[in-house]
């Protein structure tokens, strides 16, 4: 990694922390604003954060185009812009319609940032210190959020709208200083390779089509949706009311078990690093499934088991922290592998198309899990050990569609010769590709 390369990767991972900060003053404490503190009661609320959501479905599959083309700062500026925007707005809403609309402006924003900072991130590291870069990322990310929460739960309180405002002011702010931060962020200039033509004489061309057609990518994508819908689509939704209704923990305890999530994740994060990043991704991702396959029974001990109130508060806690462990594994393995299965020029696109099986997922997973959790409690449980198993079922079978390097990029610092890449049919060849490692 060059010196322009590592000041300009500093920078983005403390403005992603920062950000993160920001969110972590609001998004606790959403639902009780909109129906408690404004008066609008639970279905408003529900609504705000579905359209919260879906406003992501809608703008991410443009997105990717335009930071190919544009390049992924001034998409960064602009999205930070409009989420400080959205965050002041809803902030000052005390209707129905303008907290709707604020709230989608602010998830448009937010989600747009996402595959904005991947691929700052991509473009300031390089295959042997991606995986380190996008961990720093998740810890930062989490730490920031943890923290925000704290000081936002230090700011509140539901007998003042204005506190909730001060809330909403500063996430505005950290946003403003996130675009501030990128503005000043000196890229590296991507590596530029002459387009090879096609034996016809044509240009291959980029786009849905190029990615549907990359085997190793659509893989990649299912997977991710698996990953997210049995995990956080769960977190506050089908797992919290599962553990209220059936294990009968107290709310304020989801508020611990979210916080030894979070614990887990910023205390084991660089240790776990150190013992995934020399092995093979996706044996990485499906131990993952097993480690989530077992947390779930866990929880299916806390509400199904017949045990004491104290060992059913302490089984969700633990339930929790599992998933945090987890979540510590996919954060060096899934996102770096989206980078490296890219194309040169698609990589603001790959990184899209995975954030928005992100956001399908984050959609569906509350609107199944929450009816299940709540009232069909073994079934629940049944299900998401499946799906965590299917996790790794699927992720076994993606590293057979993956190259050497691309499984474990601590290959390509070893001597090693082209044998074989993953790349999608017809895809543009305007940049370096990902090369397998023979010894």
């Amino acid at each position: 990694m060059t010196r322009e390369m590592g000041a300009a990767l500093r920078r983005i991972q403390l403005g992603s922390a920062l950000s993160a900060f920001g969110l972590g003053f609001t998004v606790p404490y959403l639902y009780v604003y909109v129906a408690q503190v404004r008066d609008l009661g639970a279905g408003t609320a529900g609504v705000v954060l579905a359209v919260f959501a879906m406003a992501a479905l809608a703008v991410l599959p443009f997105t990717g185009r335009v930071i190919d083309r544009r390049g992924p700062l001034p998409v960064l500026v602009v999205a930070s812009a409009v989420a400080s925007l959205g965050a002041v707005a809803l902030g000052f809403s005390s209707q129905v319609t303008a907290s709707v609309l604020s709230a989608a402006v602010l998830g448009a924003g937010t989600a747009v940032m996402q595959p904005a900072l991947a691929t700052m991130l991509v473009r300031c590291s390089d295959a042997t210190t991606r995986t380190r870069a996008f961990a720093m990322q998740f810890f930062l990310q989490n730490l920031g959020l943890g923290i925000g929460g704290l000081v936002g739960g230090l700011i509140v309180d539901t007998s003042r709208a204005s506190s909730f405002t001060m809330l909403f002011l500063i996430e505005a702010v950290m946003f403003l200083v996130l675009g501030a931060i990128a503005a000043t962020v000196r890229m590296p200039r991507p590596t530029v390779v002459a387009k090879e033509a096609t034996a016809d004489g044509s240009v291959p061309r980029g786009g849905l089509r190029v990615l549907l057609s990359h085997r190793a990518m659509v893989q990649l994508c299912v997977l991710g949706f698996v990953v997210f819908f049995a995990c956080y689509g769960q977190f506050e939704s089908g797992l919290a009311a599962y553990g209220t209704e059936a294990a009968g923990i107290q709310p304020s305890t989801l508020g611990i078990a979210l916080a030894a999530n979070t614990a887990v994740i910023v205390v084991a994060q660089f240790v776990v690093l150190r013992l995934v990043e020399r092995r093979k991704r996706s044996r990485v991702i499906a131990s993952v499934g097993l480690i989530w396959a077992f947390a779930w029974i866990v929880a299916g001990y806390a509400g199904l088991g017949h045990g004491s109130q104290t060992m059913a508060t302490a089984a969700m806690i633990s339930t929790y922290a599992l998933f945090g462990l987890g979540e510590s594994m996919l954060s060096p393995t899934v996102a770096p592998l989206v980078a490296d299965l890219a194309p040169e020029s698609m990589v603001g696109q790959y990184n899209s198309a995975f954030a928005l099986c992100k956001q399908l997922a984050l959609a569906v997973g509350p609107a199944v899990g929450g009816p299940m959790g709540a009232s069909l409690h073994g079934p629940y449980i049944v299900t998401f050990v499946l799906f965590s198993l299917g996790i790794t079922v699927l992720a076994l079978r993606l590293g057979r569609r993956l190259t050497p390097v691309q499984d474990q990029p601590s290959l390509a610092a070893a001597p090693s010769r082209v044998v074989a890449v993953s790349l999608p049919e017809n895809a543009p060849a305007d940049g370096p590709v990902p090369v397998a490692a023979v010894h």
